[in-house]
Parts: structure tokens; sequence; C-alpha cells
């Protein structure tokens, strides 16, 4: 079990756990399992403690998928629980809520509690939505099967308890499923329950994918709100999402609501792994010395102004041996980046070009968090805030205008995301059958082999070009090109447009390792395919008379491959010069 003590004792405690290695928990949402398997465990029990001290109503806490939300919840239902309270209480026996005073661990084992997870609710169309949601109360009404017989509740009661556990209750009368359930834990406990709901948002996201958001969108806002409006029988409840989505839309009327978002300070540090918490983690598992490169890939999301790394992929990578690998998107998928990069019109596909190709490059957005899903296609500034909150963008400077208008500036979180984008946007540019081609053809363009190059380049063209589009002057092709670039980040540089010697060159790859060759690109657009061939041979005799290698002569690049490179509709022409 690893959670964090005094500083004095985290040696010992390393020493300990490094003797007798602990598994990784890899897919592991229950706490109670967690703790008595004794897995590896990084410790957030403090959260109940805030969590109190807040005395929120209803908390809603949005955080990308696979960021430790069911566990999380989980957890509050193993503390809060009044079924099996005693044996529940070892659970947290050592821990920091243990530690934190009794006035917290009154708390323990006093309400009944309903943890109800519906990411799972998740289907093509809205009769399908509303079987699965069907089934997961039905097994949630059968964990408190003794209901059944309580004399505290009416006959009226029983009765609609049974419909929802025989699946027999009509569409309408399923909204009231979580309200009904909490009122008759009331009755028969004589105690308000608490709601811990995860993964509140999967069924509208679903509905949105798959074209029934009105019907799913209406049927949520009923299923919710009756449970959450001003409810007596409501102690307090905690819900989960990925998204925030918009009051209007699901939450109108609900005045008791805390919103905790991506760019929230509360609970910033909950989920997720901290800074100290990875460090620690490696260390424990000696493999410390890794750590640079882990932050590379797996850290670089900012939850309010804390830096978290994604636990997912952390505990994956060192249950799979320390193999760098994209764990998260493996499980998460790209389904909503690839349906959000359907709509981006063609700036917002230069911005986040833009974000691939250079470091520090970042975009600004408006701060508006309410999504309203059918808004995605006709607000352009709705799809940055959707990439944020799903963890495809990060919030490095939030500030406010003198309107009072609060803006944020996004960069992409880390090299696990940056992968994501390059399949999706490659993709969609050269289609999944050429991506190998793609790969092939960046290879022969830095070992110098110009049949190759030309040859997979036109394949290319041929394949996944439209006529439309090269109808278009040069910038056109010099745009295609660039897009490629992306993949060659970890070996080069590219730099397009800048002045070198007495000019601008188009494109030019600079290598980011010593002794590796160095790649200028000047293109042409040719008006006829007899006319590339010496199209393609000025646009190499224009690197030398404008001296476009001054620039690699001043970072010390000793060998350079020189392409003209020109275009005719899907056509293309090459000639090529090696500087040494």
């Amino acid at each position: 079990m690893l959670y964090w003590k005094k500083e004095e004792a985290f040696v010992s405690e390393v020493l300990k756990m490094q003797e007798r290695k602990r598994p990784m928990p890899v897919g592991i949402e229950d706490f109670r399992e967690l703790i008595q398997r004794e897995y590896y465990f990084v410790d957030k029990t403090r959260f109940i403690r805030e969590l109190l001290d807040a005395q929120g109503k209803i908390t809603l806490i949005t955080r990308p998928r696979r960021f430790g939300k069911t566990l999380t919840l989980s957890m509050l239902r193993y503390f809060f629980d009044m079924e099996d309270a005693e044996e529940n209480r070892e659970l947290f026996r050592g821990l920091d809520i243990g530690r934190a005073g009794t006035q917290y661990m009154r708390e323990q084992g006093t309400r009944p509690v309903v943890f109800l997870t519906i990411k799972e609710v998740q289907a093509g169309k809205f009769s399908g939505m509303i079987a699965k949601l069907s089934e997961v109360l039905r097994q949630l009404y059968g964990q408190l099967e003794y209901l059944k017989a309580s004399e505290s509740l009416s006959k009226q009661d029983r009765d609609y308890f049974m419909a929802v556990l025989d699946k027999t209750e009509s569409e309408e009368n399923l909204q009231f499923a979580l309200a009904n359930l909490m009122k008759m834990l009331e009755k028969h406990h004589g105690r308000t329950p608490i709601l811990l709901l995860d993964e509140y948002d999967a069924p509208i996201l679903s509905a949105w994918e798959n074209g029934y958001y009105k019907e799913g969108i209406d049927f949520m806002r009923g299923f919710l709100g009756s449970a959450l409006k001003t409810s007596p029988s409501l102690y307090f409840a905690v819900l989960t999402g990925v998204t925030r989505v918009s009051k209007e839309s699901i939450f109108s009327g609900l005045n008791n609501l805390r919103v905790c978002s991506v760019l929230s300070d509360a609970y910033c540090d909950i989920f997720g792994f901290t800074q100290e918490e990875a460090a620690r983690l490696m260390e424990a598992c000696g493999v410390g010395d890794k750590l640079p490169e882990l932050k590379r890939w797996y850290d670089g999301y900012r939850f309010g102004s804390q830096e978290i790394y994604n636990p997912w992929s952390v505990i994956c990578y060192i249950s799979e041996g320390c193999k760098f690998q994209r764990y998260w998107l493996n499980v998460s998928g790209n389904s909503i980046l690839k349906v959000l990069l359907e709509h981006v019109d063609e700036r917002r596909r230069e911005e986040l070009q833009q974000l691939l190709q250079l470091k520090d490059a970042s975009v600004e957005a408006l701060v508006d968090e309410g999504t309203i899903y059918s808004d995605i296609r006709e607000d352009e500034n709705a799809l940055y805030m959707m990439l944020l909150t799903t963890g495809y963008l990060k919030s490095i400077k939030t500030w406010q205008d003198r309107r009072g208008r609060w803006w944020c500036r996004l960069q992409i979180p880390n090299r696990e995301v940056l992968l994501a984008y390059e399949d999706e946007i490659l993709g969609k540019v050269v289609g999944r059958g050429n991506r190998v081609t793609l790969f092939e053809m960046l290879d022969a363009m830095t070992a110098g082999k110009a049949g190759l190059f030309q040859k997979h380049l036109g394949k290319i063209l041929k394949d996944s070009v439209s006529y439309h589009d090269t109808a278009q002057p040069e910038s056109f092709y010099h745009g295609l090109i660039l897009g490629f670039s992306v993949l060659m980040e970890d070996e080069y540089r590219v730099e397009s447009n800048r002045e070198s010697g007495y000019g601008r060159f188009d494109i030019a790859f600079f290598p980011l390792k010593d002794g590796a060759p160095g790649v200028v690109l000047e293109l042409k657009s040719a008006k006829s395919e007899e006319a590339m061939e010496g199209a393609a041979k000025k646009a190499l005799r224009q690197i030398e008379e404008k001296a476009y290698l001054a620039e690699f002569d001043r970072q010390g690049v000793q060998e350079v491959w020189k392409y003209g490179i020109a275009f005719c509709g899907k056509k293309v022409w090459m000639e090529q010069q090696q500087e040494q």
C-alpha cells in the first residue's frame, strides 16, 4: 500500500515496499479491493475531510476519463455507508482521514449511500440507452432488496420498487428511480442518504454522438433533476463526469450546485498524481531514474493551479515494465476527439496544426464551461472547451479581460496526447491505409532517397488528395507537407517560411541529434506536367542562389539534403542534391 506519511518516515517505507513488490492497481476501481489486496495506493482520503469541511449540498467534479473518478467515489461509499460500517472502518486505519481528527471519523458509517455509475449507459439509439439504464437500475435496486420487506415503506413504494427490480416500470416513471430510492432509504433508516453518481454525462455524450441528443437530454434532465432539485431526502451528492453539461440544458433550477472543473482550484490534487506523488511512486518501485521521461509522456495536465500526471498511464507504465505506450488512449479511445475534429474550420485546423508542430505553441479560448453539445457544430469556441475538459488540451494561463470575461491559454499536455492528434489529423489527411506509406516517405526524405520520397508522396497525392485542393496555388502543397512533419517531432525541429541567407525557405528540418542530416524543401506549382521538371530544377537552384543553408551552417549541421519539388495536380516531380 502506498500512502504518504511524514517525510522522515518515507525512506524506510520505500525500502519496505521495494523488498515486497506489490501489484499496481490496473483497472481496480473498488476501494475495498484495493486496500484489502494490498495494491500500491496513493492516499487521497484527505478528499473526505475537504468535502466535509466544504459542506456543499451538490458537488459536480469534471475530469477526463481514467483519472480515478470511480475509485474516489468508491472510497466515499465505503467511508460513509451504514452497511458493514465496522468492517469498512478498518479500511481507513492509518490513512490521512484516520489521522485528521475524531470529528471526521465520527461521520464514518453514518449514512445510507446510493452509489451509481452510468458510464456504460451508451447506445446507438435512444431505446438502447433506456434498456441499459433500466438494467443498471435493476442491479442497484437488487443491492437493496431488504427494502422490499421494510415496514416503513408504503404499498405504493414497494410496488414501484418491484417494478424497477422486474424491469416493468414505464420509461416515464423510470426518470424518478433515483429520487424514489432515496426517499425509501430515508423512510427505512430515518437518515437522509448520500448520492454518489459516477460519469453522469456518459449517456448524454453517447446521445450526442449517435444522433438522439434531444431525447437523451430530456430524459436525463428528469432523471437527475428529480433526485437533486431541493430534495429533502438528500444529505449531499457528489457527481463526476468528463464535461459540465450546461445548467440551462440539464440542471435548470438547481441553485445549490457547486461545479469543480479542470479550471477550479477546489480538489485540484485529488484526481491524478501530483509531481511529488509521481516521484515517490517511481522511487518506491525502484524506477526513479525514469521520471524525466515519464514526465514527458504522462505529465502536463493542469487542474486549477496544480500540475498533474495521468494516473492510469503511470500505473500501466510501471506495470508493463516501464514501456512507454499510449495507455490512456488505448482505453479511453479517441471517439470524442474524432467527432470534434470533424467540425474544425480552416482557421482552427491551422491552429491545431501549429500546436502539433511548435514546442510551446498555444491557442486562446473564451472560458465557457457550460457546454451544450448541440452548439459544438456552430460555436467554434466550444471545440476548445470540449478538448480542454476531455483531456486533449490543458490550460496554462487564465485571465480576465476589461469587460469581465475570462479567457484561457491552451496547449497539448504531453507526448501521449500528441500522438492522438497525429493519428486523427493525419488519418483524415492521408487515410488510414496510407499511414505506413507516410512513415516510409519521411524516412526516405531524411535518408536522401529521392526516388522513394517521390514515389510515396505521389501515392499519397493520388489516393488522398482532391483535385479541388490541388487547384489551389503551392500553399496547399506547402501545408500538406508541413502537416506530415508532425511525425518528425522527436528527431527534427521543423521551420516554415523562415528567413535564411538572402530569402525565405519553404520548409526546413533541423536535426535534434548531432550527426543527423538536415533537410530543406523548396516547392513550386507547375502549370502542366511537361513543365514540372523545369520547375523542380528551378526550385533546387533557388536553394543555392538564396543561400538557404546559411541557417544550417549557423547551427553546425554538416550534412543537408536539398529537394526542389514541383507539383501539378496530383503529380509530383523531384530534384535532389546533397550538401556536405
